[in-house]
């Protein structure tokens, strides 16, 4: 088993129990999925051909038992209702699952409530409720929770959602989408008006579909959110209608779900069936069986966090393999990324794979039943939505019946492709290049294998197009490329297909825009965009992008005066400390800060010293406040808090982010505020976690900068991942 230092530190933090080394960690799953057959699942395992969802790998065997990727949570218009979503998405982030919300069926904020004649606070005031249990629940000590939450683009809070996640840092726990019908998107296209309705279904505004349209282009085109959910899509898609509409999906949009169902998920290794330069065709087709009989044994042998949960997913029996490492694949194939080429593979390979797991999915129907609510599948009638070639298939379903409603997602794929070593999904490269830091300072290059293979002696400054014009990162491909590859997958894919359509920092809002409408022209179920750099707190980590530096001449800072006005604000911290920040002004405007946290001296607090020195240098030296808050926010550490308002506090750095904003606010407001002498202030305990741009956060766990693939915030260096 060929495994890089990386990919088993990773293992031996999140996946291996106790002692356990790697070979016995597969024999386990294989042990637990398939007795009668594990030889054979070790064997496709073990040689990274195919791995289930990270929860498997962790649970299968173990006490906790819980082997499903995520879950779909429903939520009514009640009290009751919300807590006990809030609770069951608590038990499933302990497991170490994700949970799906739609919070369209909670009344408007500001619609009066009749049990206690008060107003309702609206979908985001609650969703800053899941936001915050989310946040104190670290799933099974090894994956942090993540959530989806969606809003129907009908709801009368629907602008507020739009705007809810504009601030970075606020309700970082959720991947935020809006669902979104045809009739709205026919709306767009003829300049129309559109309704909104409440919870009743009745009408009470209409707005101009366009100008609607524009503010959620407005929004990914800002920071990646809202995502856009295409929900006639995917209910067209709907294999049991009759158990009701699919309102949402799983925290990256791969997986629209009925209420209580879950994702039962795992990933083909394309990197592994290339042999000769060929695709290994046979093998892709035996590992596609195995895979299914593997994941339809999740499904009974899964410890349920709920009754609802075990009996709804039975009922259906929904599994959804996919890929992972079709650009190496390519890269082995020397054909571009955005090549017609390109193309016909995606859609044969994923063909294959569509057509060999049904097949055998109804052989696992001939041996022990098809899933139970078949008789009221579109399966039964002949009806089922998929392309011509698949006629034949769909008669001998309805005679034969199948075992699984569903069996084909394209899932993110983040840690287990760097398990693996292969690249992420369906993703293509992001950088062939990239600088990893070391605890000691120091940095060396990440170099893809392919490229080193042909150029052994690289730096960061090598231009790998030098080498072949196949080597061609996602930058680099235009945004109708990335939605024409999503689409070829999608064809033949049952349930979504997780992918990012990775904008250059110089796209327009007009390339977002057409990047969405090809998107459901194309019959996709969702798209997420994002371009680079629009995140404060997630930029991209090519080796070439850490070399923006500003060549100007600092100012030489202005003297402290005497007096200065100014007020100090108590935070509460996520370590269980209050954090006092003082923040004082001089006849020019803001000119220091102070900040105390707890009372212990110290290395630590010399930094903190250190930080408030430097913010007030800055001031005096003529660098604006809202400079320094935008480098300050949006910093986390691994104790993350909240205050009154309900905006998290993601570390002591971003709290006094915060304290300034309110300073400037508290300004502009009162000018007439208490003077106050400036005193030295007493020793101060802080953790700083500040890189060396200011803008791009580093991974938590290894100090490489973040990448932004497949709809997650992942680590190219040591696995991290804050989705999955």
């Amino acid at each position: 088993m060929d495994l890089s230092d990386s990919a088993m530190t990773l293992l031996k933090s999140r996946y291996l129990l106790n002692d356990e080394t790697p070979e016995e960690l597969f024999l386990r799953v294989a042990h637990y999925l398939l007795p009668e057959r594990e030889d054979e699942l070790y064997e496709i395992m073990s040689n990274f051909e195919f791995l289930p969802n990270s929860p498997t790998l962790m649970n299968a065997g173990t006490k906790i038992g819980q082997l499903s990727a995520c879950y779909v949570v429903p939520i009514q218009d009640s009290m009751e209702s919300i807590f006990d979503a809030v609770k069951l998405a608590a038990l499933i982030h302990k497991s170490g699952g994700g949970t799906g919300f739609d919070f369209s069926h909670l009344r408007p904020a500001g619609y009066p409530v009749k049990s206690t004649a008060g107003v309702a606070s609206g979908p985001i005031s609650f969703m800053s409720v899941f936001d915050a249990a989310t946040g104190a629940v670290k799933q099974g000590g090894k994956r942090r929770g993540a959530n989806m939450a969606t809003l129907s683009v009908r709801h009368p809070d629907i602008i507020n959602f739009i705007n809810c996640k504009t601030q970075d840092g606020v309700l970082s726990n959720f991947n935020i989408s809006v669902t979104v019908d045809n009739a709205f998107m026919e709306a767009v296209k003829q300049n129309g008006k559109y309704p909104l309705v409440d919870n009743d279904g009745k009408i009470v505004n209409s707005v101009e579909a366009k100008q609607l349209f524009d503010q959620l282009v407005e929004h990914a085109w800002l920071n990646g959110e809202p995502g856009i959910i295409f929900l006639d899509n995917i209910n067209y898609f709907n294999v049991v209608p009759k158990l009701g509409k699919i309102e949402t999906t799983n925290p990256c949009g791969e997986q629209p779900l009925l209420p209580y169902e879950s994702c039962n998920l795992g990933s083909i290794n394309l990197a592994k069936m290339v042999v000769n330069n060929k695709i290994a065709w046979r093998r892709l087709k035996y590992v596609t069986k195995l895979a299914v009989r593997a994941l339809d044994a999740v499904i009974d042998k899964n410890n349920y966090p709920d009754p609802k949960i075990a009996e709804m997913t039975r009922q259906t029996r929904k599994i959804g393999l996919g890929v992972m490492g079709f650009a190496d694949l390519l890269l082995s194939l020397k054909i571009r990324y955005d090549s017609e080429a390109a193309l016909k593979i995606a859609e044969r390979i994923m063909r294959v794979i569509s057509v060999v797991s049904k097949v055998e999915s109804m052989k696992l129907a001939q041996e022990k039943g098809p899933f139970p609510a078949f008789e009221d599948s579109i399966y039964k009638f002949e009806a089922l939505p998929i392309p011509q070639t698949y006629r034949p298939l769909a008669k001998k379903i309805a005679k034969f019946g199948i075992r699984n409603a569903t069996t084909t997602t394209i899932a993110p794929t983040g840690s287990l492709s760097f398990i693996a070593d292969c690249s992420s999904g369906i993703e293509p490269i992001f950088s062939y290049i990239m600088v990893k830091n070391v605890l000691n300072g120091q940095k060396f290059l990440i170099i893809n294998k392919e490229l080193q293979k042909i150029a052994p002696n690289l730096n960061e400054d090598s231009n790998p197009r030098d080498y072949g014009d196949y080597f061609i990162s996602s930058h680099e491909i235009s945004p109708s490329w990335h939605v024409r590859m999503q689409a070829a997958f999608q064809k033949y894919v049952d349930n979504a297909v997780s992918k990012t359509i990775n904008l250059p920092n110089s796209a327009t809002k007009e390339d977002v825009r057409d990047a969405i409408l090809l998107a459901h022209s194309l019959n996709c179920k969702g798209i997420t965009v994002y371009r680079d750099g629009s995140r404060s707190n997630q930029v991209l980590t090519s080796a070439k992008d850490k070399e923006k530096e500003t060549s100007q001449k600092p100012a030489s800072p202005r003297e402290r005066p005497k007096v200065t006005f100014g007020r100090t604000e108590r935070i509460k911290l996520g370590c269980g400390r209050n954090m006092y920040v003082t923040t004082n002004s001089d006849s020019t405007g803001l000119c220091e800060v102070f900040i105390t946290v707890g009372k212990s001296g110290g290395c630590i607090s010399s930094h903190a010293e250190a930080m408030g020195r430097l913010i007030s240098t800055n001031l005096r030296a003529g660098v604006s406040p809202e400079e320094i808050i935008r480098q300050l926010k949006g910093i986390r550490c691994s104790a993350p808090s909240s205050f009154g308002n309900g905006h998290p506090i993601l570390s002591c750095s971003d709290a006094v982010s915060r304290a300034i904003e309110h300073h400037l606010q508290n300004q502009n407001q009162n000018q007439n505020t208490p003077i106050t002498e400036a005193k030295e202030q007493p020793k101060q305990e802080l953790k700083i976690n500040i890189n060396d741009s200011g803008e791009a956060p580093e991974c938590p766990e290894c100090g490489t900068l973040l990448i932004f693939s497949e709809g997650c915030v992942t680590c190219p260096s040591c696995g991290y991942s804050a989705c999955h």
